[in-house]
């Protein structure tokens, strides 16, 4: 399901290929000339730059791929007690990707080459995911929601974005674009059930099994226990679209654990 804030965008098919890349720059591309601002161009925290024989847990993922190094770039903000890690590159009216649960960036690597080419492309890592340190204040989607917020028109000075999530990402994008409208140009939202008057918390959690299951307290913790990359390897391919969607593969299960 897509929402925009600003004109509503075609739909077109594509091969399952590429219909995500065409869905996605749809979206952004209309309504380009309504957002004349340009994307800010800020000084991000410094980023310590890994050798290709020792590279920080960070750059694993990335590490001498050439179509990485030619466009993107690692990089950190410090929020609210949070080291929160995105990745960032491309040129063009600015798009926010915030991935789904238990994922990361990542996620969207498939894709973000593709956006780059038309967009200056910001894919963050959620706190408490990937390369994010330091505890939030809270994990709900409306705090993780000003998280994001902080990091992109705060530190960023980006206040025209257009903000796509994908799975839980979706509903962090939703509130991101609720409490701060004025700052989101348009509104991506897939995979995800909207939340509303005919759908309660009881409800939603029971659309899906491990809704319900990570929701209960201290459960996930003591039936996972250390075995998470075994976990996640398992997890993955049966919650993905086909097994490979939004890299449900379960060889990515390292790019949520570490190296």
């Amino acid at each position: 399901m897509i929402t925009a804030t600003r004109p509503s965008s075609h739909r077109f098919l594509r091969s399952a290929r590429t219909v995500a890349t065409v869905m996605l720059t749809v979206l952004l591309t209309i309504g380009t000339a309504a957002c004349s601002t340009p994307a800010s161009t800020p000084t991000p925290t410094s980023t310590p730059t890994p050798t290709s024989t020792n590279a920080a847990p960070y750059a694993v993922a990335t590490q001498d791929d050439p179509e990485f190094d030619n466009t993107f770039r690692h990089e950190f903000a410090d929020v609210d007690g949070v080291r929160m890690h995105y990745v960032t590159g491309g040129s063009g009216t600015p798009v926010v990707l915030i991935h789904g649960w238990p994922q990361t960036w990542y996620g969207w690597w498939p894709i973000m080459q593709a956006l780059a080419e038309h967009h200056t492309v910001y894919a963050v890592d959620l706190p408490g995911l990937g390369d994010c340190t330091g505890s939030p204040t809270g994990y709900d989607k409306a705090t993780l929601a000003q998280y994001v917020h902080t990091l992109i028109a705060d530190r960023l000075k980006i206040r025209d974005a257009a903000v796509v999530g994908h799975d839980f990402g979706a509903a962090v994008a939703s509130q991101y674009a609720s409490q701060f409208p004025d700052d989101t140009a348009r509104l991506g939202y897939f995979d995800l059930p909207l939340p509303g008057p005919t759908v309660d918390a009881a409800t939603y959690r029971s659309l899906s099994w491990h809704i319900a299951f990570h929701s209960q307290r201290r459960v996930p913790e003591a039936v996972v226990g250390d075995e998470v990359r075994e976990y996640l390897a398992l997890f993955y391919p049966q919650v993905s679209f086909g097994g490979t969607a939004f890299g449900g593969t379960s060889d990515r299960s390292r790019s949520s654990t570490g190296p």
